[in-house]
C-alpha cells in the first residue's frame, strides 16, 4: 500500500480533515479534530493507527492504543484499510453524542 492510497482511502470517511501540527513531515488525520492516524512523510512508509492489532509500539505514541503499521507490502492492502477502519471507528465512538450525530447525517 502506498500512502497517497491509504490518504485518498481516509479523505473519503466523513469528518476527515489533515493537518501537519509537527512539522512538514507527519501529515495528521483527524475526524472532527480527534486524530486517528498519523503518517510520517520523512521515513519508509508508515502509518501510526490507534488500533487493536499488534504490528510495532507506536513510535512516539501511547504504547497501550497505537501501533506502527509498515506499508511494506508485508501486509494485505485490504488488512490495513481494515485497521485504518478501526482506528477511525474507535475515534467516533469517543466523540461526544452530538458529534457523532454529524457524522451520520453528513
Amino acid at each position: 500500500m502506498d500512502i497517497e492510497s491509504l490518504k485518498n482511502y481516509a479523505f473519503a470517511k466523513k469528518g476527515v480533515t489533515h493537518d501537519f501540527p509537527f512539522g512538514d513531515d507527519v501529515v495528521v488525520l483527524r475526524v472532527l479534530g480527534k486524530i486517528f492516524a498519523l503518517i510520517p512523510l520523512d521515513v519508509s512508509p508508515r502509518v501510526n493507527l490507534k488500533c487493536d492489532p499488534a504490528v510495532l509500539p507506536g513510535y512516539h505514541m501511547n504504547k497501550t492504543h497505537w501501533n506502527t503499521i509498515l506499508l511494506d507490502d508485508s501486509i494485505p492492502d485490504d488488512e490495513i484499510l481494515e485497521m485504518l477502519d478501526h482506528s477511525y471507528n474507535q475515534v467516533v465512538k469517543g466523540l461526544p453524542k452530538k458529534d457523532g450525530a454529524v457524522l451520520q447525517t453528513e
